[in-house]
């Protein structure tokens, strides 16, 4: 392990002189450590408090306290063995710490000499975001990170790329500044309703090369704004269409079926999407009931991963979406590997984890009230 990461030092330019060899970790400096964490296959960990982190942190990092109960077998859980962690603290004292904890587990491990304050002395770029991070390894190998912003509003990773889905700058009492975020290489809109649709912040997201993918009702509106959607990202139900050698998208139907909501969501209307990222399969379901159509998602008998669905995001607030019975119904016959609920508002979710304990499904709780 430790020949893979001075192999990476090595490319990196960063020569021994930089790497501390009386401990089983590498010590790096500020620029070095610049340098090993832009490449996408390094993992960077934050080991601070959680409200340190939120002052500020170097975007990206996963936060883990050093100093809570359980921290090595949390990130034994959420760091990947095959990849290397780079990791840090205020001064450099506790990621140290958390450094020597992780390699005797067997990780390759990059700490931060002089942490975070010597990553702001440099007027390196640190971040106030404060949204949940969750990453996960496409079948090609590369790295897919999902952004919890709220409610239905999704960002999603992959290396240099920036996937928007349904994004909108206020819900209630939280507020999204996308101005601080990348722009989007792909926005994908499921249909008009304003926790959906938010034309005035499009064009903070919007760059020379940024393709919007949404249904026909939306693209009317946004002409009207200003914004053109070409013909052929204006999908409706069953429509396929590839943006890119390992992306395409299906859109899939998203309605109401219970008498007294079909009007919320008519049948044909809207748009869920199915992603596959590089061979990963991610249902986004919209606005939806557990319709029908959902058993299409059910993995084959014959087991076949092409068309089995990796990552689901499922909503859950009556009288809107689905109630969190027919959620654990869509994600009994789904049987997504991780679960997201969302679009979730007051709904207590809570719950959905005990239900589905008897289903090989990972349900992940995040705050997309």
């Amino acid at each position: 392990m430790k020949k893979i990461i001075a192999f990476e030092l090595a490319l990196l330019g960063i020569g021994a002189s930089t790497a501390c060899s009386q401990q089983a970790f590498n010590d790096v400096d500020v620029d070095d450590f610049a340098k090993l964490i832009a490449d996408t296959h390094v993992q960077l960990l934050d080991v601070r408090t959680a409200d340190e982190y939120n002052e500020g942190h170097i975007d990206q990092a996963l936060n883990i306290d050093v100093k809570q109960v359980g921290f090595l077998e949390e990130a034994m859980e959420k760091l990947d063995k095959t990849r290397p962690v780079a990791v840090y603290c205020r001064s450099g004292r506790r990621s140290a710490n958390a450094a020597g904890m992780l390699t005797e587990q067997g990780y390759e491990v990059v700490n931060l000499k002089g942490g975070i304050q010597a990553w702001q002395l440099s007027q390196k770029p640190i971040s106030t975001s404060q949204y949940e991070i969750d990453e996960f390894k496409t079948p090609g190998g590369k790295v897919a990170r999902f952004h919890a912003l709220v409610h239905s509003s999704i960002r999603l990773d992959v290396g240099e790329r920036h996937i928007y889905i349904d994004p909108v700058s206020r819900l209630g009492n939280r507020t999204i500044n996308y101005t601080t975020m990348p722009k989007a290489d792909y926005i994908f809109v499921t249909h008009e309703h304003g926790d959906h649709l938010d034309i005035q912040v499009l064009p903070q997201l919007i760059g020379d090369s940024t393709k919007i993918v949404t249904n026909s009702r939306c693209a009317e509106l946004l002409l009207a704004a200003g914004i053109v959607v070409p013909k052929e990202n204006v999908l409706k139900n069953g429509d396929n269409l590839t943006l890119a050698e390992d992306l395409s998208l299906e859109a899939f139907p998203a309605y109401n079926t219970t008498e007294g909501r079909q009007q919320f969501h008519p049948k044909g209307r809207d748009n869920g999407y199915i992603i596959t990222l590089d061979g990963l399969r991610i249902y986004v379901a919209g606005d939806t009931e557990d319709i029908p159509e959902m058993t299409r998602l059910a993995p084959s008998a014959e087991g076949d991963s092409q068309k089995a669905i990796d990552i689901a995001f499922l909503p859950c607030n009556q009288p809107y979406t689905m109630t969190p019975d027919q959620l654990v119904r869509a994600a009994s016959i789904i049987k997504p590997r991780v679960l997201f609920p969302y679009h979730f508002g007051q709904t207590d979710v809570s719950v959905i984890p005990s239900q589905l304990k008897d289903i090989p499904v990972e349900v992940r709780l995040r705050h997309y009230e």
